[in-house]
């Protein structure tokens, strides 16, 4: 039987997808074991507000989504064969970046220790990328990025819903509506497939954790930086630079 061109991209495509949605699923803080009381247990009382499992966690699942998907948008950039692939790219380095700027600021103030490298699963979903060009990087691309942004909207408006701190909530807010705008230039590439996306997201495949967990930083190792390149900061997109809010009332006011 003669299997046609896009068949064939259709089926690649779904085979390095199948994967794709437990890099979004993060144990908790690298190196610290979940308490049995749950995500919802305080770890520290910050001027900001509480600091619960569930925000730290947070925080270090939008780093290490950076941590993979910069790198691809830089890919998207060079390889990308239409505009509004070149489009995508230069949306992805720059959400990822002011999202990583965001990250970096808050883990210092909320004493949370972030990763300086994607997990050996997302690793793979950029040299799966790689591993491809033409229409067919363009179709694998898009559609690894559009189920990961598809599947991490619960997370962040959880986040949003729940969190008592106000330094988390800012960034669910930044994350929120960073992940909408790549979510929009990602289907104005035409590339999008619906159907598959949505099989992606509610039917995950199940991976050891040392495969989805990011190694944690050497010790004295400097913080990776994911920078905005420099011909790119006056891009405008729906997911503009935060500006820290001032500290929340104390903790003990509830």
């Amino acid at each position: 039987m003669r299997i046609s061109r896009s068949t064939a991209g259709t089926a690649f495509v779904s085979g390095a997808l199948i994967l794709t949605l437990t890099a979004l699923a993060y144990p908790s803080m690298l190196g610290v074991e979940n308490a049995a009381s749950g995500q919802d247990r305080i770890i520290a009382n910050t001027q900001w507000g509480p600091l619960t499992e569930a925000d730290r966690d947070f925080v270090v699942r939008v780093r290490a989504a950076g941590l993979w998907e910069y790198p691809l948008g830089q890919l998207v950039l060079q390889r990308g064969t239409t505009p509004a692939m070149k489009e995508a790219g230069e949306h992805l380095l720059v959400g990822h970046g002011r999202l990583d700027a965001t990250c970096r600021k808050i883990s210092t103030d909320l004493g949370i220790t972030l990763p300086n490298e994607a997990s050996p699963q997302q690793q793979q979903f950029v040299a799966t990328a790689e591993g491809s060009t033409g229409k067919e990087f363009d179709s694998t691309a898009v559609t690894i990025m559009r189920v990961a942004h598809g599947g991490i909207f619960p997370t962040v408006a959880k986040i949003r819903a729940t969190t008592r701190n106000s330094l988390v909530r800012e960034l669910a807010d930044q994350t929120n509506d960073t992940v909408l705008d790549h979510i929009s230039v990602l289907e104005k590439t035409g590339l999008v497939n619906h159907e598959q996306v949505s099989f992606q997201i509610t039917a995950p495949a199940k991976l050891p954790q040392e495969q989805t967990t990011p190694p944690p930083p050497q010790a004295g190792a400097p913080v990776r930086v994911l920078p905005v390149p420099e011909d790119l900061k006056d891009l405008q997109t729906v997911a503009p630079n935060p500006s820290y809010g001032a500290p929340s009332p104390s903790p003990s006011a509830g």
